[in-house]
């Protein structure tokens, strides 16, 4: 058998060298192989999107291992490469590389399509051309030149499955008798069954007027050094450099040459639009930590609303470090979010001979903290100093999850949690596998729905061979058994093991759908509880407050 024979060119962007393959037709490789049936498997889990590392969870990966050879993208890495900007340390590398264009279709043959490298804030910081062909299968195979900076790695992302019985207008019933479509930004894909991404910025839609970035089922618009976007979110105006508007600075304007800069003071960080300066916060289900410079808190002591919580300075920044349910912090449920709530008050120090003084000549400092708990985990703070306060107002953003997660047990009531050191789970067919959705906190108020659990034999929830355990609130597998729990928030289930006919992996995943609604609402999705036959938009009058995908596994199928 002849082997394919790589053929690169070199080309400089921004001081660095990166080979790319030469765009090859199917005719001229050595022995006419045809790259549909003569590529490499990706099948690495922290290629996927999804997949992240920082600076105390996992080791970059680099595929300087690259050689120009075909490859397809499979298994937990995904089954395409993604067509919008992916954020660095996602794919498990620094840089990952993405596809800056759409796939060709099965007639186009073999068709070079743009890559880009994301780096810090720049979704395009290196560029290449990769060369793409649709298979028979409807599947894709790639010609990926090897990168010559470490580190970046080719990311893979998983199909969307379509959604099915919902209303089918026009172009979106492809397949008759089939309604079948995808939401807004995505398109279908020629398989018929799963969606992909439209790029926006390749035909026109972005129309942004200096550059456009593609994102997962959108786009976004930025400017070049020195504008700033206007109101339509679209197109760009000059900033003025410092004179005007502080160049668009929240704090210190600097220029070098035409360009403007903006720079923060000791202690607070800058924000992605690379003009707002923040203050430093984390937020966990079990802890909220708030990191104050002592330069903006201007020599105030800083209490919670519980005055016994009182920040504690460590010579550089003022930290208030508290629970959810401590220091007086608040559980407030809106309609389409849960938030933690708490106030820290700095007051000015009382030194001595001031004998407890009625007034005070120093304005007070109020900032205001949240910690929301949306779909997709959102935290901020708010930094609101009282009227004729010098300190600047501030504001900070960081990533939360919601305090609730999927648990597999040994054995059945009052069994033991299975471990992180435990797992994969190893059992057998035909055993009782037992497992529950548990609240990782006290969460007063509110009650909970498993609408739907099922199964997978990868990963990734998305995945489109599903089997279901409970639907729409009801067990429709015949061997699960719903089990007494301790509150109304945690769900207590067992299940004969079962594996995937006709496919090779011993593994299987479990997700679900949980639901958390207000305590006491009669007309909410939570109370109604188990409901057959009835179209989805009718199940409730009042929608959850919250609905999150848990995911457990893998279960590992040992031999009888």
């Amino acid at each position: 058998m002849g082997m394919l024979v790589p053929v690169f060119a070199w080309f400089v962007v921004g001081g660095v060298a990166w080979p790319t393959g030469n765009h090859v037709q199917d005719g001229d490789m050595l022995d006419e192989l045809d790259p549909c049936s003569s590529y490499i498997s990706l099948n690495e889990e922290w290629r996927n999107t999804e997949f992240v590392i920082n600076s105390s969870y996992g080791t970059p990966a680099c595929d300087r291992d690259m050689g120009g050879e075909w490859y397809r993208f499979v298994g937990l890495a995904g089954d395409v490469m993604p067509t919008f900007c992916v954020e660095p340390t996602h794919c498990g590398t620094h840089a990952p590389i993405w596809l800056n264009g759409s796939h060709p279709g099965l007639s186009d043959g073999v068709v070079e399509v743009p890559a880009c490298a994301a780096f810090r804030e720049n979704c395009c910081m290196w560029e290449a051309r990769v060369a793409v062909k649709m298979c028979p299968g409807a599947f894709y195979v790639y010609r990926l030149p090897r990168p010559s900076v470490c580190f970046q790695t080719y990311c893979g992302h998983y199909h969307r499955p379509c959604s099915l019985g919902a209303p089918c207008r026009g172009d979106s019933c492809p397949v008759q008798g089939r309604s079948c479509h995808c939401l807004s930004g995505m398109q279908l894909a020629e398989d018929g069954s799963t969606c992909m991404d439209i790029n926006e910025c390749e035909n026109g839609i972005g129309n942004c007027a200096d550059i456009c970035i593609n994102m997962h089922g959108s786009f976004r618009c930025e400017c070049e050094h020195g504008r700033v976007l206007a109101m339509d979110g679209r197109t760009c105006v000059d900033t003025g450099r410092c004179e005007r508007n502080n160049g668009g600075c929240s704090h210190v304007c600097t220029t070098t040459g035409e360009d403007v800069h903006c720079e923060c003071p000791p202690g607070l960080v800058l924000a992605k639009d690379n003009h707002t300066c923040q203050v430093p916060v984390h937020c966990s289900p079990n802890a909220i930590e708030v990191a104050v410079p002592k330069e903006q808190a201007k020599g105030l002591d800083l209490f919670l609303a519980n005055v016994s919580c009182k920040g504690i300075s460590n010579g550089s920044h003022i930290n208030a470090n508290f629970g959810i349910r401590s220091c007086g912090t608040t559980l407030q449920v809106m309609e389409d979010k849960i938030i933690a709530s708490n106030v820290l008050t700095g007051i000015p120090k009382q030194g001595p001979g001031s004998n407890g003084d009625m007034i005070i000549r120093t304005n007070r400092l109020v900032i205001k903290i949240f910690c929301e708990f949306p779909r997709h985990g959102t935290v901020s703070l708010a930094f609101e100093p009282k009227s004729g306060n010098p300190v600047a107002t501030l504001q900070g953003h960081s990533q939360g999850k919601f305090p609730i997660g999927l648990i597999f047990y040994h054995g059945g009531d009052g069994g033991q949690p299975v471990t992180a050191e435990e797992m994969p789970l190893l059992i057998k067919l035909h055993q009782t596998l037992h497992f529950g959705v548990e609240p990782l906190a006290r969460l007063d108020g509110l009650e909970s729905l498993v609408e739907n659990c099922y199964a997978t034999p990868r990963q990734s929830d998305l995945e489109p061979a599903k089997y279901f355990l409970i639907r729409n609130g009801c067990l429709v597998d015949h061997t699960v058994k719903r089990l007494p729990s301790s509150n109304v928030l945690s769900k207590h289930y067992a299940v004969q093991v079962f594996k995937f006919l006709g496919k090779e992996t011993t593994q299987v995943f479990v997700h679900c759908e949980v639901l958390l609604c207000r305590a006491g609402d009669g007309s909410s999705r939570c109370v109604q509880g188990c409901v057959r036959r009835v179209r989805r938009s009718a199940l409730a009058l009042v929608p959850p407050l919250h609905s999150t995908v848990l995911s457990g596994g893998p279960i590992v199928l040992r031999d009888e």
